[in-house]
């Protein structure tokens, strides 16, 4: 197999493993089960990718051949002086050198995000909000950027008719009235209870095997008789006998049973309350009570649309300093050298005609022979990066306005401190120079970049 069929074997396999770029799958369609106080974004989480070695042939594997030549006998008559014969030359393997380029991981485009001067993948959300505003994601060549727009909402104020009071019902109610009369009353049922009627038994003897007869090996000692060359080591098997013991056991005659005793019903005579007249109800209605008061209703909600960087917008549409790029990222390769067979070991055949002389004669005794000796294939283990999970769109905790206090962001600022980090004076808000240090200790940690998040404030042991 030469360079350019394990350059494309190679690539075949890069291509059957790494699956194309698509759309983040969707595990956000179900709102999170959050606690009160907790805030939940909708995030896309990266592909994730794991580096797997294979190993290329860089050297084929052949054979090396080593010849025996042929051996004769001489013989006192005339006749053939020496047979005909063959001769053979081995002819070694040949290998040529070639390079391959192998992909090691493949180009990709990334959607970043530019608020300010900080850059950071972009949110589900402005990709939702670009793919609504016309744009089809698919289809938008690299290093394209869109920026977000916005239009106040619009309010009128209208009149509307309010319950100030309920309407409902007043009850009276008139007791029931009773007479008292004596009966006769039930006041245990006739029942039954069981007594336990013990088992019986009998003692017993009984003789049980606990061991059977084997045979087993037993270093032996002192030989009775003289053996040459012994390493003093000699092992007998030995007949060991069987072993019985007498037992003594419970036999059963009668097992455990109940018998069962009746026990009759008990009655008492009580004075009991009879109805005479049920209780009994009276209801009358009270009207509902309403007033009028004015209200304020949104008809039209505030509006958010991208557009192209660079085209132009309505005068009463506002940039919202939010800018989305589609940012490519180059294919990276690594040079791999290899042997491949120029040309296979051979054997040469010379053929040498029989000789006549009336002299001493030299049979043929052994034929020229070969030798093969296996020459095995060298490999070289080669890294590359394989997707194993495909970028998400799924709900993240995260730390907001509504659930941080400057209590937290001053522990945060304490907590880089310590780390190294410059997060500037620890007064609880949450600046620039904070957020940057946060960036950096979070490259540094190999941990999400995007924000204080919970798994930073884990990292930096700051309690919420």
């Amino acid at each position: 197999m030469n360079r350019l069929a394990v350059s494309f074997l190679f690539a075949s396999l890069t291509v059957a493993t790494l699956p194309a770029l698509a759309q983040a799958v969707d595990e956000s369609q179900t709102l999170p089960n959050a606690k009160p106080g907790e805030c939940y974004a909708k995030v896309v989480t990266p592909a994730k990718f794991e580096t797997r070695n294979e190993e290329i042939v860089v050297q084929e594997g052949g054979e090396r051949i080593a010849t025996v030549s042929a051996t004769f006998e001489t013989v006192d008559q005339r006749v053939m002086t020496r047979e005909a014969s063959r001769v053979l030359t081995a002819e070694p393997i040949e290998y040529a050198t070639e390079s391959e380029k192998v992909e090691t991981r493949a180009a990709e485009a990334n959607w970043t995000m530019k608020i300010g001067d900080a850059t950071h993948p972009a949110s589900p959300g402005a990709l939702e909000g670009i793919a609504a505003s016309g744009v089809n994601l698919d289809t938008v060549p690299e290093n394209v950027c869109f920026r977000e727009y916005y239009t106040p909402a619009e309010y009128r104020t209208d009149d509307r008719r309010v319950l100030k009071q309920a309407g409902g019902e007043t009850i009276v109610v008139t007791r029931a009235e009773f007479e008292t009369v004596e009966e006769r009353v039930l006041i245990k049922e006739a029942s039954s209870r069981l007594v336990n009627v013990p088992a019986i038994y009998r003692t017993e003897t009984e003789s049980v095997l606990v061991e059977p007869a084997r045979s087993v090996w037993k270093k032996g000692r002192g030989p009775l008789e003289r053996i040459d060359d012994t390493t003093g080591e000699i092992v007998c098997l030995v007949e060991i006998p069987a072993r019985y013991e007498t037992i003594t056991r419970s036999v059963l005659e009668s097992a455990a049973s109940t018998r069962t005793v009746e026990i009759p019903a008990v009655y008492e005579t009580v004075s009991v309350q009879r109805v005479v007249s049920p209780a009994s109800e009276s209801r009358s209605e009270i009207k509902p009570q309403y007033a009028t008061i004015p209200i304020r209703v949104k008809i039209a909600d505030a509006g958010f649309f991208w557009l192209k960087k660079g085209e132009s917008v309505s005068a009463e549409a506002s940039y919202s300093g939010r800018e989305v790029c589609l940012i490519p990222r180059p294919a990276e390769f690594t040079t791999v050298s290899k042997q491949i067979v120029a040309k296979a070991a051979t054997v040469r055949v010379t053929q040498q005609p029989a000789q006549f002389e009336t002299i001493k004669v030299q049979r043929l005794v052994t034929p020229a022979s070969e030798t093969r000796t296996e020459i095995p294939r060298q490999v070289q283990t080669v890294s590359r990066q394989v997707q194993v999970e495909p970028p998400k769109l799924v709900w993240r905790r995260v730390l907001c306005e509504t659930n941080v206090t400057a209590d937290i962001i001053r522990n945060l600022q304490l907590a880089l401190r310590r780390e190294g980090m410059d997060p500037g004076p620890a007064d609880g808000v949450l600046g620039g120079a904070t957020l940057t240090a946060v960036r950096n200790y979070q490259e540094k940690n190999s941990l999400d970049v995007g924000g204080v998040t919970y798994e930073t404030l884990e990292a930096l042991k700051v309690k919420l």
